[in-house]
């Protein structure tokens, strides 16, 4: 199964651990913008840096050359933004898992981004889980279908949202608070805070787009 981790260049103290991934066997790292130099830091050689570099110095830059000559430099001026490209980058891998890092924090113009870029690549790509992740939380999209929810200490806590249109039909298995053929409306904080019983849940419905977001206590 191929992973490839994005990093991005927001706030370094919300960056997911990367301790996990680096003991995968195929695993991609690429380096969005200063979230390249993140990566040299934490003495990840990344695969691919995209992005206009224009949060880092020359120095940081060249630091960050001297690990990778796989990089892809655009002008400032462009209609995406440095982890969109990241992100286009990260599919050419053809993973069956993306996981971005570094931009839940700062400016929540550049999370929601993301947060849109994730939802709009789920949708086209329904074989990838894009999830993105931070030290404490961990966010993806469901499509229509059931899927399996493994127990993870990191994460004691779910919740589901609707996203773009209420969720239908929905059926909550081995966590706390179970549901049959219920819905997930617009605007709804009902379905927060809930808990997987064992050692896996389970969800299901027939419509809709569910935001699961996974957190720590």
């Amino acid at each position: 199964m191929t992973t490839v981790v994005v990093c991005a260049g927001g706030p370094k103290n919300e960056l997911c651990s990367f301790s996990t991934f680096r003991q995968q066997q195929d695993i991609v790292f690429i380096g969005a913008d200063r979230g390249a130099f993140y990566l040299v830091e934490q003495g990840i050689t990344p695969h691919a840096i995209v992005g206009d570099f224009d949060s880092l110095t020359d120095e940081e830059y060249q630091a960050v050359l001297a690990q990778t000559k796989n990089q892809q430099r655009f002008q400032q001026e462009k209609n995406e933004t440095d982890t969109d490209l990241a992100l286009l980058k990260a599919l050419t891998y053809t993973p069956q898992e993306i996981v971005l890092t570094g931009v839940t924090g700062g400016r929540l113009d550049h999370y929601e981004a993301a947060v849109r870029s994730i939802y709009r690549l789920q949708k086209k790509h329904p074989s990838v889980e894009l999830k993105i992740m931070n030290a404490t939380n961990m966010l993806q999209f469901f499509l229509p279908g059931t899927y399996t929810i493994y127990a993870d200490d990191r994460y004691r806590y779910l919740s589901f949202f609707a996203y773009g249109e209420t969720v239908q039909d929905v059926t909550l298995r081995q966590v706390k608070y179970e549901t049959t053929n219920e819905e997930i409306s617009l605007g709804t904080s009902r379905f927060t805070s809930n808990e997987i019983i064992g050692a896996t849940g389970s969800i299901s419905f027939s419509q809709g787009i569910c935001l699961m977001i996974r957190s720590i206590d």
